[in-house]
C-alpha cells in the first residue's frame, strides 16, 4: 500500500478518534489550521477545473471534509464545556473577531452562518438537484447525437466509446453531487446547533460546575463559542462555495478566472457607459473625487481592453488570411482529400430529411446502427460506416446508394405514405401511386394513411417508408458485400482471427496464400452469397489445400464444400426441401470438354453459339420450375460448378449455382427439372 493510500486511511481514522477520545488544545488547534488549508485548496482547485469531471472526487470528499469538520466540533466542545479552552487558534479568533465585545462577534458569525445556510448552500443544493436532472433527461438524446456522428464517419468507434464514458460519468457525477449537496446543508444546521449548545450548556457549566459570575461566564463561553463557530464555518462557507462553483461549470475554454475576466470584459466599450454612470453619480451629494477617480479607471480599463481586442483581430485576420493564401497556392493534402470516395453513401433529396432528422422523428441513423450489425453476424465481414448526406441535385422524394463513388441503386419514397405491396393481388378499390419495391422490384403502390387497414384487409403487405429504405439498404450491402472488403478489411479479420487460431492464420498466410490471394476467396464467396463468418473453417480448408494450388477459383470451390452445412441450410425451404433444377449429362459433358487448362489457371472456352444455347436452355427451365416451385437454384456435379456459374452469371444473376459436394450427404434434394439442349 502506497504513502498515498495510507495517509487517507490514517486521516479516517484520525475522524474517528475525534469523535471518541478528547485531544490535547496544541493538537486541535493544528487540526483546525489544516481544516481552513483543505477548503481552500478545495475552492482554488475548483476554480481552476474547466470541467466539473476533472474533479470527480468531489462529491466523496465532500463528504469526508463534513465528517472531519464535524469531529472537529465534537472536539473543540468537549474542551469548551469541560475545560474552558480549545486551544490558541480558536482563543485568538474569538479575541480579534468580538473585539471586546463578545455579542457583536456573535452577531458576525450569524451573518455567517445566514449567508452560508440561505444563499450559498440553497443555491448550490437547487442548482445541484436541477443539473442531475437535466443530465439524466438529456443522456438519450446525447447517445443518439454520438451514433448519428458514428454513422457520418465523423468519429470513430473509439471516440465514441470515449464520449458515451464521458456521458455515463457526467450522469453518474451529478447525481452524487444532488446527495452531496447535503451534506453542505447538514453541516450548515449541525454548525449552528452546536453553537447554541456551547452557548447554552457554557452558561450553566459555567455559573453552576465552575463557580464563575454571569460577566464572567459571558466573556468567556460566548467568546470561545464564537472563536469556535468561526473556525468551523469559514472552512464550511469555502466549501459550500466550491460546491456551488463546480455545479455551475459548464463546458468553457478555460479556468474560472480566465472564464469570468474573459465574459466579464468581452465588450470594452461598455465600460464607457459604466464610467460615465459612475461620473453622472458624483454631481450628486455622493463625493465627486471618489467617482471621479472609479470612472478614470473605468475609462482607462476599457481603453486599453479595446485596444488590445482590436490588435488580437487584426493578427487573426492575417493569421487566416495567409493561412487562405497557403492553402490556395498549393496544398498537396488537401487535393488529395478531395480524391477520397466514402465506401458507403446514402444520399437523398430534401424532402426525405425528416426520415434522417432525429430532431423530426426520423430513425435512420439508428436504423443503419442495426443493419450494420445484422450483416456483421450474417455475412461474417465488418460493414464499413454509412455516410449520410442531403443531395439538393436530386428529387425531393428521390434518395440514391453509392458504392465507393459510384451509384448502384435509387429509389423514390413518399413520406405520410405506405407502401403496399402483393404479387398476386390486384384491387382496383385500392388507390394510390404505382411504383416497383426498390429492394426486389414486385410491383407496389404508394397509399395513404387512409388506405392502409383496407389493404391489410385486401392481402397487401403494407410497410412504412423507413423499412422499405432500410431493406434496400440491406439488400444493396450484400449485393455489393464483395467490393466493400478490401485488402485492409481482409487483414481486420486475418488479425481477429489470429487472437483465437494463431497457429492456423501461420499456416495459411503470409505463406503460401498472401493478404490478397485471401481476400479474393473471400470476395467470391461473397459474390455468391456466401456468408464468411465461420473464418476457421476456411482457413482449415486453405491450410490443408493452399499447399497444393494456389489458384483461387479452385480454392473457393474447397472452401465451399467444407461450408456444406451452411450452404444446405442456407438454401433448404420450409419443409427441409432443396428443391433443384440439374443439368443434363450431354451439357455437363459439354462444359467439361471445352474446359482448357493453362499455366494461370483453367478457362471454359465455349463457343458463343453453344454458350447463347446453354444459358437460353436455363434460363426456361428455371422460369418454368419458378413458376410451378419457386426454385432458382442449378444443381451440377463439382467438377464444372464455377464454371457454369460464370458462364450465365452475366445473363442470370439471380440463379443459385450448387454442386453436389456442397450439399450435405442427408439433406432432402428434390429435381423440378432438367436443364436439356434442344
Amino acid at each position: 500500500m502506497s504513502a498515498r493510500d495510507l495517509s487517507v486511511l490514517l486521516g479516517v481514522i484520525l475522524i474517528v478518534i475525534m469523535l471518541v477520545i478528547p485531544l490535547p488544545g496544541g493538537l486541535l488547534s493544528f487540526l483546525i489550521l489544516t481544516n481552513i488549508t483543505i477548503a481552500l485548496i478545495v475552492i482554488l482547485v475548483t476554480m481552476n477545473t474547466q470541467e466539473p469531471l476533472d474533479f470527480a472526487i468531489f462529491p466523496s470528499l465532500l463528504l469526508l471534509l463534513t465528517l472531519f469538520r464535524l469531529g472537529l466540533n465534537v472536539s473543540t466542545t468537549r474542551s469548551i464545556l469541560s475545560e474552558a479552552d480549545a486551544g490558541g487558534v480558536i482563543d485568538t479568533f474569538g479575541n480579534f473577531v468580538t473585539g471586546g465585545n463578545t455579542f457583536v462577534g456573535f452577531v458576525i458569525f450569524l451573518i455567517l452562518v445566514i449567508i452560508q445556510f440561505i444563499v450559498i448552500t440553497k443555491g448550490a443544493e437547487r442548482v445541484s438537484e436541477v443539473a442531475a436532472r437535466f443530465t439524466l433527461d438529456a443522456m438519450p438524446g446525447k447517445q443518439m447525437s454520438i451514433d448519428a456522428d458514428l454513422n457520418a464517419g465523423l468519429i470513430t468507434e473509439q471516440q465514441a466509446k470515449e464520449r458515451r464514458e464521458k456521458i455515463e460519468n457526467e450522469a453518474d457525477f451529478y447525481g452524487a453531487m444532488d446527495g452531496a449537496s447535503k451534506f453542505v446543508k447538514g453541516d450548515a444546521i449541525a454548525g449552528l446547533v452546536i453553537v447554541l449548545i456551547n452557548i447554552i450548556f457554557g452558561f450553566i457549566i459555567g455559573m453552576t460546575q465552575m463557580g464563575l459570575s454571569l460577566n464572567e461566564t459571558v466573556h468567556v463561553f460566548m467568546r470561545l463559542t464564537v472563536g469556535d463557530g468561526l473556525v468551523s464555518q469559514i472552512p464550511a462557507l469555502l466549501i459550500a462555495t466550491a460546491t456551488g462553483i463546480i455545479v455551475t461549470r459548464v463546458a468553457a475554454e478555460g479556468n474560472l478566472s480566465y472564464d469570468v475576466t474573459a465574459q466579464l470584459f468581452r465588450y470594452p466599450k461598455l465600460l464607457y457607459v459604466a464610467a460615465g454612470a459612475i461620473f453622472l453619480l458624483g454631481l450628486t451629494p455622493i463625493n465627486f473625487g471618489l467617482t471621479t477617480f472609479i470612472a478614470a479607471i473605468l475609462g482607462v480599463g476599457g481603453f486599453y481592453l479595446d485596444s488590445s481586442k482590436q490588435q488580437q483581430t487584426d493578427i487573426e485576420e492575417f493569421v487566416d488570411e495567409e493561412e487562405e493564401t497557403s492553402q490556395e497556392m498549393s496544398s498537396p493534402e488537401s487535393v488529395v482529400q478531395l480524391l477520397n470516395n466514402d465506401p458507403i453513401e446514402f444520399e437523398f433529396g430534401y424532402a426525405l430529411i425528416p426520415i434522417a432528422d432525429a430532431n423530426q422523428g426520423g430513425d435512420l441513423l439508428d436504423r443503419i446502427v442495426m443493419i450494420r450489425r445484422q450483416l456483421a453476424l450474417e455475412l461474417g465481414i465488418v460493414i464499413p460506416v454509412v455516410r449520410i448526406r442531403d443531395n439538393i441535385q436530386l428529387n425531393p422524394n428521390e434518395y440514391q446508394l453509392k458504392i465507393k463513388g459510384n451509384e448502384v441503386a435509387k429509389g423514390e419514397l413518399y413520406l405520410n405514405h405506405y407502401l403496399a405491396m402483393s404479387p398476386d393481388i390486384e384491387d382496383d378499390s385500392i388507390e394510390g401511386i404505382d411504383t416497383k419495391e426498390p429492394a426486389f422490384g414486385m410491383p407496389a403502390k404508394w397509399i395513404n394513411e387512409e388506405m392502409k387497414d383496407e389493404a391489410e384487409l385486401s392481402g397487401y403487405t403494407v410497410v412504412d417508408p423507413p423499412s422499405v429504405v432500410s431493406t434496400h439498404i440491406t439488400e444493396v450491402i450484400k449485393k455489393y458485400a464483395s467490393e466493400l472488403l478490401g485488402r485492409e478489411e481482409t487483414k481486420q479479420l486475418i488479425d481477429h482471427l489470429k487472437e483465437s487460431h494463431p497457429i492456423l492464420v501461420e499456416e495459411v498466410t503470409p505463406d503460401p496464400l498472401s493478404t490478397g490471394d485471401i481476400q479474393r476467396i473471400l470476395g467470391r464467396l461473397l459474390d455468391e452469397q456466401v456468408a464468411v463468418r465461420n473464418l476457421p473453417v476456411i482457413f482449415e480448408t486453405l491450410a490443408d489445400f493452399g499447399k497444393m494450388t494456389t489458384d483461387t477459383d479452385l480454392l473457393t470451390e474447397y472452401c465451399r464444400q467444407a461450408l456444406s452445412v451452411q450452404i444446405t441450410k442456407q438454401y433448404m425451404n420450409e419443409d427441409g426441401v432443396i428443391k433443384v433444377v440439374t443439368l443434363s449429362p450431354n451439357i455437363e459433358k459439354s462444359i467439361i470438354d471445352h474446359v482448357q487448362q493453362t499455366e494461370h489457371g483453367n478457362f471454359l472456352n465455349i463457343e458463343p453459339e453453344q454458350q447463347q444455347s446453354i444459358i437460353e436452355a436455363v434460363n426456361q427451365e428455371v422460369n418454368r420450375a419458378f413458376i410451378q416451385d419457386s426454385v432458382t437454384i442449378v444443381l451440377c456435379s463439382p467438377a464444372i460448378r464455377m464454371y457454369v456459374k460464370q458462364l450465365i452469371s452475366r445473363y442470370l444473376p439471380e440463379v443459385v449455382v450448387l454442386s453436389y459436394n456442397e450439399l450435405e450427404p442427408d439433406a432432402d434434394v428434390e429435381s423440378a427439372g432438367v436443364v436439356n439442349l434442344t
